[in-house]
């Protein structure tokens, strides 16, 4: 009987949260943003002092939203299923502070065409500067850059983190060995978040 009731409240919760996202006035070219539940996600909240470690670029699919994101392979994710994935369902979705100029229908082709090659390229577990593997801020960074010129966040160098604590140097341990290339150039979900480019304009 618990385990029915158990099941029964999952569903509600689910039914529940799929129509919260229904409802989300979500437009293509947003970005949205969570704390996932990686293995990497307390190292890369730690070493960016944020609570975003994901995030993904929306784009229609069979004219239906879905978040295109780099994880084991980039790929399109149902937006509700993102969503859930997250820390706590928790989100942030963010929009061009000109969306309603920058983002006409010839713009959104652009962004679809930069992000269509990359399509299925493995996740980059190293963070390296090269379109051979995409993290997930590289790879909506990328996208806006090339389509339209638009560089979303500062780029930095991994040795602009914080990297002092002990989750990080593991985590860095675990990729690089005792060679840290301190010097690559990278783009942190922070900084695309902190970008003056971008307005929020919902969040749960």
């Amino acid at each position: 009987m618990l385990r029915r009731q158990g099941i029964r409240a999952a569903l509600l919760a689910t039914i529940c949260w799929v129509g919260q996202v229904a409802a989300l006035e979500v437009r293509e070219g947003d970005i949205i943003f969570h704390p996932s539940r990686s293995t990497q996600s307390l190292a890369i909240q730690l070493a960016t002092q944020s609570r975003y470690s994901h995030m993904g670029l929306v784009l229609l699919r069979d004219g239906q939203p879905q978040v295109y994101e780099a994880s084991a392979r980039v790929k399109y994710t149902p937006l509700a299923e993102w969503i859930a994935r997250g820390e706590g369902g928790h989100y942030v979705l963010k929009r061009l502070r000109e969306a309603d100029r920058l983002l006409d229908e010839p713009a959104l082709r652009r962004l679809r065409a930069e992000a269509a090659p990359f399509a299925g390229r493995r996740y980059d577990l190293t963070f390296e500067w090269s379109d051979q593997r995409l993290y997930c801020s590289e790879l909506v960074w990328k996208i806006y850059q090339r389509a339209l010129g638009l560089e979303i966040g500062a780029l930095q160098q991994i040795r602009d983190f914080d990297l002092s604590s002990a989750a990080v140097r593991s985590k860095m341990r675990e990729r690089y060995g005792e060679q840290v290339p301190l010097d690559e150039q990278v783009i942190s979900p922070a900084a695309m978040f902190d970008s003056p480019l971008l307005v929020q304009v919902h969040a749960q």
